[in-house]
């Protein structure tokens, strides 16, 4: 939700740091790589209960995620880039769920279920808008130059951010926070779904 007017504000200086980075020799996918080692370490310490030791990685892991694409623009990105982020950032973004329910799987294992869930019903939505915006021609650079194209929603990357980084603060609110997190998701892929069909309901394939 807050992704479009968050972009204008970091870009500038994740762009800067991203040159930097590719003068030293830095790759984006070797940044991209970076940031999913990052994630994985946090969600360890989380399986491990020291949540807010976690949230050093897991931030830093999401500056890498940043600083990959600021690193393609100063290089020049690829095809391949593009699907190794997405497909890490999705890695990423069940990893540190899956951490909670290990961690305490008789407190945490249903409503960690019912948010892994709902964020494959919400990844979906997202992955399949995208292949039906870039079939039909659609661009945006409102959530910044990307591989693919980002469509906005009720929850984008700013509010999950916000909402891992709360779960760290307050693990033992875990499954009250994964359903009402959880619900929202449903939420924005079902209303993706119907923008889909205003979009692209009567138009035909390419």
């Amino acid at each position: 939700m807050f992704d479009a007017q968050i972009r204008p504000i970091i870009d500038p200086a994740l762009n800067a740091q991203g040159r930097f980075l590719a003068r030293l020799g830095f790759t984006a996918n070797q940044v991209t790589l970076i940031g999913l080692a990052l994630g994985l370490v946090a969600a360890g310490l989380i399986v491990a209960g020291a949540t807010y030791w976690a949230l050093l990685p897991l931030l830093l892991s999401r500056l890498a995620d940043g600083l990959d694409g600021a690193v393609a623009r100063a290089r020049g990105g690829t095809d391949f880039g593009g699907y190794l982020d997405i497909t890490c950032d999705f890695l990423f973004y069940g990893a540190i769920p899956f951490a909670f329910v290990l961690a305490d799987p008789a407190a945490n294992g249903v409503a960690g279920a019912f948010l892994l869930l709902s964020f494959y019903f919400n990844g979906t939505s997202f992955l399949g808008f995208s292949l039906l915006a870039d079939r039909h021609g659609l661009k945006t650079d409102a959530r910044g130059q990307k591989a693919l194209y980002f469509s906005g929603g009720l929850l984008e990357g700013a509010e999950t951010i916000g909402f891992l980084v709360l779960l760290c603060l307050v693990p033992d609110a875990f499954a009250a926070l994964a359903w009402i997190f959880g619900s929202l998701c449903f939420l924005t892929a079902i209303s993706r779904i119907v923008l889909a069909a205003r979009s692209f309901g009567n138009r035909s394939g390419n």
